[in-house]
């Protein structure tokens, strides 16, 4: 099993290495940094069991604060988006903190609330400039030395902090700290009465999704040059909700597989108008109906049942 996962994201990472120049590399950079931010959120609500309704604030933020550091401070491009992460695990510590402490509809409605004054904030904040948001974020050069300016050049770049910021969320779920957030989802009670301290795992879960989403929102702000007040909106929350419904949530890669699908409808769709909406709600729609655990997901359910069957048949 093991060998085959391994040959399988092998495979994943060549056909990676060879898209952008196959298809267009600000489409894949748009792609990969949405897949980013739903495989951050599947963090918290597939593997720990917490429903956020606000981790556009986290995308969105740190989309403002990259692109500030890079166009107004002049940082390289490492620094600008450790800067925005480094925001959005801030925001992550402050706004866990006070929602970790309520269950259900209310972690859901409070993240919501928080969401909403974060939103205003970058509303009313100078550095955002509002409905114009930040426009012509310079890429700059990796380490004062690699220009980024060529779109294949930046979609590797891009690519590179996908991969470690992937390879770090699967590493965080087969940990022991995994299992202990699996647990919590599962039976949260239960995981009390063993003792362990589940808000402060909860915390932690919040603070480490809410990083990796403003990884991608601060990628995202460099690759893509722009970042506006859609990014941190409440509709951003949504339509990560339904990426990672969409791949099959509590899956490793389901939520990547759902977000380049939202990505590309968006993208190839655009001419449509507002009928893209409707296509995306019918879409989730059919997918809940058909495909219950997601894309993903369903195949994940289908294949081990598939094995089992042969291997029942073969004793």
């Amino acid at each position: 099993m093991m060998q085959h996962k391994s040959l399988f994201y092998t495979l994943l990472l060549a056909a990676l290495l060879a898209a952008p120049f196959i298809g267009y590399p600000v489409f894949l950079m748009k792609a990969l940094c949405f897949a980013m931010f739903a495989c951050a959120f599947n963090l918290l609500i597939g593997f720990t069991g917490l429903l956020s309704f606000g981790h556009a604030m986290f995308f969105g933020f740190a989309a403002y604060v990259c692109g500030h550091a890079a166009k107004v401070w002049g940082l390289t491009p490492e620094l600008a988006i450790l800067a925005g992460t480094v925001s959005a695990a801030g925001i992550g510590l402050v706004t866990g903190w006070l929602a970790v402490r309520r269950q259900g509809i209310y972690f859901a409605m409070v993240t919501l609330a928080l969401a909403q004054m974060v939103y205003f904030i970058c509303v009313q904040a100078p550095f955002t400039y509002a409905e114009d948001g930040i426009q012509s974020i310079p890429r700059g050069a990796f380490l004062g030395v690699l220009s980024l300016q060529d779109d294949r050049v930046m979609y590797y770049f891009v690519l590179a902090i996908a991969v470690g910021a992937f390879a770090l969320i699967y590493r965080i779920v087969h940990s022991p700290f995994g299992q202990v957030l699996k647990s919590i989802r599962e039976n949260e009670a239960r995981a009390l009465s063993l003792g362990y301290a589940v808000d402060r795992y909860k915390l932690v879960a919040f603070v480490l999704s809410g990083a990796l989403a403003g990884l991608a929102g601060a990628t995202k702000s460099l690759a893509l040059g722009l970042a506006t007040l859609t990014d941190v909106g409440w509709q951003m929350s949504g339509e990560v909700v339904l990426m990672t419904l969409l791949g099959g949530m509590g899956t490793i890669l389901g939520p990547a597989v759902g977000a380049t699908v939202i990505v590309a409808m968006q993208n190839y769709l655009a001419d449509l108008g507002s009928m893209v909406t409707i296509i995306m709600g019918a879409t989730f729609v059919v997918c809940v109906l058909v495909f219950r655990r997601g894309i993903v997901g369903e195949w994940i359910y289908r294949t081990t049942r598939r094995d089992e069957h042969s291997e029942s048949h073969s004793a």
